[in-house]
């Protein structure tokens, strides 16, 4: 008996060692979450975008963060996890390459997009028509971008600058931390006119598009894109960045009001 124990156990201890070992290869369900930090601008597109990766990518979540380029580029400083910055301007990815944050040869500019005054529809009885009004007696208040971390907003007084009213501009504007925000504003009524991109403006019906900024008057607005360093999938964040320059993607973009970069 007591062999026939023995020989028992042993075999109860090999079947119970080989089933630990299978469950520890079983595949894991659990999806890869990409995370994305991306300017508030592309808050819609960005929606489609996610639906179509990931119908082509059942393994992957893409975990979007939208805001102002300059604050997400500070998070990236500050050690926030992010796979992807996917920013409004140049100067916050150049900020975050010369200190090693993003990888260098995955940076891309993939889109431009243009810079508009935007009025509440059918609310316009000032007859604003032009970025010149808003220095005039017909504007009281005038909604921009914190110029100090929302492109918009920098992008904004470029303009002024170029039109010689930028202390007339200062005098009135109220300066939103994203130019959502600032859109919402003029949604609202809130202010007499704001400046935001001409995607933003296409995305809603409460707006009306009065003016695009004078030719010559700010630098190309350019939407660049790259992995960041400290995330913890920069393989498939590279994929996902080749799926932001293909074909597809852009058809997408561009129905948002979107150009390529060139």
């Amino acid at each position: 008996m007591k062999k026939i124990n023995r020989a028992f156990l042993f075999l109860t201890v090999l079947t119970v060692f080989f089933t630990g070992c299978n469950k520890q290869k079983l595949p894991s369900n659990k999806k890869t979450e990409l995370i994305i930090l991306a300017a508030a601008s592309l808050t819609d597109v960005c929606s489609e975008l996610k639906t179509e990766y990931e119908a082509e990518h059942k393994n992957i979540d893409l975990l979007f963060s939208f805001g102002g380029s300059g604050a997400l580029q500070a998070q990236i400083e500050e050690g926030v996890k992010a796979d992807v910055f996917f920013s409004a301007d140049v100067k916050q990815m150049n900020a975050l390459k010369s200190k090693g944050l993003v990888y260098e040869d995955t940076i891309v500019n993939l889109l431009e997009n243009k810079l508009v005054l935007v009025v509440p529809k059918n609310q316009n009885n000032k007859n604003i028509a032009s970025f010149e009004d808003t220095a005039t007696d017909k504007v009281s208040m005038i909604g921009i971008g914190e110029p100090k971390s929302v492109p918009a907003g920098r992008y904004a007084m470029e303009v002024f600058d170029f039109l010689g009213i930028s202390d007339s501009v200062k005098a009135k504007a109220n300066y939103g931390m994203d130019v959502r925000t600032v859109l919402t504003w003029v949604e609202e009524g809130a202010v007499d006119c704001g400046i935001v991109y001409q995607t933003d403006a296409f995305s809603s019906k409460k707006v009306s598009i009065v003016a695009t900024a004078p030719e010559g008057s700010l630098r190309k607005v350019v939407y660049p894109a790259a992995v960041v360093k400290n995330g913890e999938f920069s393989a498939e964040a590279k994929d996902f960045l080749q799926f932001l320059r293909s074909e597809k993607a852009m058809q997408i973009f561009k129905t948002y009001g979107f150009a390529q970069a060139n």
